[in-house]
């Protein structure tokens, strides 16, 4: 059993593109691949008539040819305003929590607990799991109840590569606040990072990854230009997605572009060194 980990500096950084990437990439290479996110947030599900789960965990399992299952995404949170959330958690409607409520009294108690049942038993039925991250783990004032990040990926034992997208600048910076950021015993197990969403000449970005790797001691495993892709979104950021009907002709048009994806994410970083440093 081998288990990665992708998290971002930010939210919107290209985490579940990215995962959705690697789930085709080594799916494709011969492994039993499943996508594993412990905690989403988001009003956009995968919805059948026995449960729910976020629906980027649902594409990133077409990614992987996998079944799609509550253990995929075992903790949803469906934002209704005011710090409220709808919870569901393995895949069924549990009951409206306050944020304050979620985070005291929930989230390192019946969260973590049903969020570590839900990875054991993927590590147990495949043969590499590829967590995803929520936002960044370097939030200091809600470190302690952050089971989406770095306690994940302990729990995993997973090497974790960090995500920044560079279309938006300051993405040294925030690579190398996150490392400071992030407490010294999940340090070691950031392998790498990989910078997203490029346009432009990757020479000028030579003399930055030189300097990076100086003061982190990490290496840059490669940078995803960024591309059109015509995958449903997640309701984050400004985005305003679509709903998607789970149809063969939708899921076939899925299945395309994570291909075309896939190819474009494997010429652009080192897929080999990233197969080396999975635990």
């Amino acid at each position: 059993m081998k288990s990665l980990m992708i998290q971002g500096t930010s939210s919107g950084s290209g985490k579940t593109t990215l995962v959705a990437a690697l789930c085709r990439i080594f799916s494709d290479k011969g492994y039993r691949v499943a996508p594993f996110k412990s905690q989403n947030m988001s009003n956009f599900a995968y919805i059948t008539p026995k449960f729910e789960i976020s629906r980027a965990q649902a594409i990133q399992a077409i990614g992987s040819r996998c079944e799609i299952t509550p253990d995929l995404n075992p903790i949803l949170l469906k934002p209704i305003g005011n710090y409220n959330s709808i919870v569901y958690l393995n895949g069924k409607r549990y009951k409206k929590m306050h944020a304050k409520e979620y985070y005291e009294k929930f989230v390192n108690n019946e969260g973590i607990r049903i969020a570590s049942k839900s990875l054991k038993t993927l590590q147990k039925s495949f043969d590499l799991v590829i967590l995803e991250g929520a936002g960044s783990p370097a939030e200091i004032n809600l470190q302690k109840f952050d089971i989406a990040n770095m306690k994940m990926a302990q729990k995993a034992n997973a090497s974790v590569f960090l995500i920044s997208d560079i279309d938006r600048g300051g993405s040294f910076a925030s690579l190398v606040g996150t490392m400071a950021l992030i407490e010294k015993k999940y340090q070691k197990l950031v392998k790498g990072f990989i910078f997203n969403k490029f346009r432009g000449d990757l020479d000028v970005l030579t003399p930055g990854f030189l300097k990076l790797k100086n003061i982190t001691k990490k290496p840059i495993l490669g940078t995803i230009p960024l591309m059109c892709l015509n995958l449903p979104e997640e309701d984050s950021l400004n985005v305003k997605p679509k709903k998607i009907l789970w149809t063969k002709k939708n899921i076939s048009k899925i299945d395309y572009e994570l291909d075309r994806l896939a190819q474009t994410v494997k010429s652009s970083i080192a897929v080999k060194d990233i197969e080396k440093m999975i635990q």
